[in-house]
């Protein structure tokens, strides 16, 4: 199996120095950026399975403006760092397409179980046989959403961007349709619970959801908020065949 490579980007040498030894011993081939301009340079010269880049820098650098330049140009998983505990910037994250949030300072072994459950979720599902794969379409109120290969593709046929997060959130709501989920029964069909577990991390997915599935027909809303439940997705999709 080809040895997965982890970019770092933190203006830390010695939590740098630190990661890249540890996740070496793991099996992760691991380089580090100190700042934007050496991660440009990091990403353009080699491919990478995950970054994990910090929130804050003290040159002027802005974290969330480097992860949202990698969402503009890469889909690579991201892991975002933040020495601040604060609710707001975990939303941020979210809102920006992080694949997960970790505080500093952090037990290694919890860096390493969050890079190896994001790296599992981003794993493209293997595709056996065209006729197995016919059944991992589901269509939508002419929406196309590919369970297989992670795709979501509008009327039109055109293809939407998702996040890991977001593809995991639309599976779980059009796989159990017609059945109100409760926040925490979310949390857990998405498989990372411990990433961000409060009730308003969904409420902002499903907002992103919806604006990429232009749902914002109150009167025929395909994800509607059920008051004081959950949310349920409305309509009954099918099979392609």
């Amino acid at each position: 199996m080809q040895t997965q490579r982890i970019l770092m980007v933190d203006d830390d040498p010695r939590l740098c120095g630190f990661v890249t030894k540890f996740l070496a011993r793991e099996g992760y081939a691991t380089e580090f950026a100190f700042d934007g301009n050496a991660m440009q340079r990091a990403l353009a010269n080699v491919p990478f399975d995950l970054i994990i880049l910090d929130l804050s820098f003290p040159n002027g650098e802005d974290g969330i403006t480097l992860a949202r330049d990698i969402r503009t140009r890469y889909d690579t998983p991201l892991v975002m760092l933040s020495g601040r505990h604060e609710t707001i910037d975990k939303i941020i994250c979210l809102e920006i397409g992080a694949d997960d949030y970790l505080t500093k300072p952090f037990e290694p072994r919890e860096l390493l179980a969050r890079i190896r459950t994001v790296l599992r979720r981003a794993r493209p599902t293997p595709q056996r046989s065209a006729a197995p794969a016919e059944k991992d379409i589901i269509l939508f109120a002419g929406w196309r959403l590919d369970l297989g290969r992670r795709e979501l593709f509008s009327p039109d046929d055109e293809a939407v961007v998702l996040t890991s997060q977001e593809f995991h959130l639309l599976a779980a709501l059009v796989q159990r349709a017609g059945r109100v989920l409760t926040r925490d029964q979310i949390l857990d069909l998405i498989a990372n619970r411990h990433w961000t577990p409060f009730d308003r991390s969904i409420d902002v997915l499903i907002g992103k959801l919806r604006r990429k599935l232009n749902d914002n027909n109150r009167a025929n809303q395909i994800i509607k908020t059920v008051r004081g439940a959950g949310y349920v997705f409305t309509l009954s999709p099918e099979s392609s065949h």
